[in-house]
């Protein structure tokens, strides 16, 4: 048995290493794979489908820029600061920045669509045909991927892995 004050051999740290660096990989391309299909359906009839990915925390932190109006504070010399944020744009951003390349072009950046509809972005045309409640679904799902809202199940699965 080993004493606490005994120091550990370079080959357990090393073998730790490994085994961390294998985690850490793992953890990253399992994110980079991960997809979830989303149909846009009403009273039975599917209008369209396209494919979302889990968002990082920087891309969840830029939607929330692009949808949030700045001012110049007089008081602190000037300094831009936050004024209001739109949450409906900001949750289009989202699901515009989630929907994979491939869908997004085929499905929010489609310029006939553009047309007929009167709008100028994918985020524009989000806004156009989705309901509030079917962006709040998509909402869900998108953070369901990346980590957040996690069920019962899951959460407690998540607790029991990081006090391990």
């Amino acid at each position: 048995m080993k004493k606490d004050n005994e120091p550990i051999q370079s080959e357990t740290l090393l073998a730790n290493e490994t085994d961390i660096l294998r985690g850490l990989l793992d953890a990253a391309a399992n994110t980079e794979g991960e997809r979830q299909l989303i149909e846009i359906a009403r009273k039975g009839k599917v209008f369209f489908r396209f494919s979302i990915r889990p968002l990082a925390e920087a891309e969840y932190n830029a939607c929330r820029d692009k949808a949030t109006k700045y001012k110049k504070n007089r008081r602190l010399g000037g300094i831009k600061m936050p004024d209001d944020t739109d949450t409906a744009r900001y949750r289009s951003y989202l699901i515009y920045e989630a929907t994979v390349p491939e869908d997004q072009q085929k499905v929010w950046n489609n310029k006939a669509a553009w047309d007929q509809l009167n709008v100028i972005s994918g985020v524009q045309l989000i806004d156009k045909v989705l309901l509030p409640g079917e962006k709040d679904a998509i909402i869900e799902q998108i953070d369901r991927l990346s980590g957040y809202d996690l069920d019962d199940d899951e959460s407690s699965e998540a607790e029991e892995v990081i006090k391990n």
